[in-house]
């Protein structure tokens, strides 16, 4: 198992937007192969940061969903409203 830790700092005043988006791109994530769970964190300290935590059965699931059509579709809409690149970062228990 793996977990997928993605950092996100949204642009003023779009986290609704962000929001709606996020959670549809997660929805979309829990159908790939190998997905366990995920969850998004918001910190506490600033509102406009917020954390993706994903679990799945292995990297190369990760990496199937991470390079999907699907997933980069998403992303063209959700980084816009993006302050700078998410972060990615990839742990192994």
């Amino acid at each position: 198992m793996i977990r997928v830790m993605i950092e996100r700092q949204i642009a003023e005043d779009l986290g609704v937007h962000y929001d709606h988006l996020s959670r549809e791109l997660l929805q979309k994530a829990m159908h790939s192969h190998g997905f366990i769970s995920g969850e998004v964190l918001h910190d506490m300290d600033d509102p406009n940061h917020r954390l993706v935590m994903a679990t799945y059965r292995t990297i190369n699931d990760w990496q199937t969903w991470y390079t999907s059509h699907e997933r980069r579709e998403m992303l063209e809409t959700l980084t816009p409203l993006l302050e700078r690149d998410e972060k990615i970062t990839v742990y192994e228990h």
